[in-house]
């Protein structure tokens, strides 16, 4: 993507957002996104005091951009018609599969930021917590609205996403197309809880 023509705020978290996933936070110093974005010190500290401020930013960024793709990428297979339905939530091995296979994946900018830096950056693990709760509730609006379980079922099948997730991460593709098959199999077992209806 050319950033040349973004105003200098917006520049600068493009190209910290490209660096912090691709490489780690702590890899990556605050000269390199400043000669990569293209502005002086002074702008960049004009907009991020600080580089924890920048991480922050970064967290809230990718937050907005992943969960957009997560509804995006549930919608595209068709989640909306098949709510309810024990076969909207298998849905999130096919997101998982198409997640991996994306040559920039890099695992969970979430969970890779609380193993990087923890408490070290104020705001971190609650960003982390955040993200991790929304796209659990994503999840639970794919289960029947007055299934007394929903929520316990959306979470376990939250977890298995992020153990698929850490598992494909490992670097080796037969490794992720294990962590989708996986994880298609801890669907299929939450998705058959008497209180879920059978797939049509």
């Amino acid at each position: 993507m050319d950033t040349s023509a973004l105003p200098a705020r917006e520049r600068i978290l493009h190209t910290a957002h490209e660096l912090f996933y691709a490489h780690g936070i702590r890899a990556t110093g605050i000269d390199r996104v400043i000669a990569e974005s293209g502005v002086t010190k002074v702008t960049f500290y004009r907009h991020f005091p600080s580089k924890d401020d920048l991480v922050r930013e970064f967290l809230d960024h990718r937050h907005a951009r992943w969960m957009a793709w997560f509804v995006d990428a549930l919608g595209r297979r068709g989640a909306h018609e098949r709510v309810g339905n024990a076969g909207a939530l298998l849905l999130l091995a096919d997101v998982m599969a198409e997640w991996f296979a994306d040559p920039a994946f890099r695992g969970c900018a979430f969970i890779n930021s609380v193993a990087e830096v923890g408490g070290s950056v104020a705001g971190a693990v609650e960003r982390a917590r955040d993200h991790k709760r929304e796209m659990t509730e994503v999840i639970a609006g794919l289960l029947p609205a007055d299934s007394p379980s929903r929520m316990a079922l959306a979470q376990a099948a939250a977890l298995g996403v992020d153990g698929a997730i850490v598992k494909a991460q490992m670097g080796e593709a037969a490794l992720a197309r294990e962590a989708v098959d996986d994880l298609r199999r801890l669907l299929k077992a939450l998705a058959a809880a008497p209180s879920v209806p059978p797939t049509r």
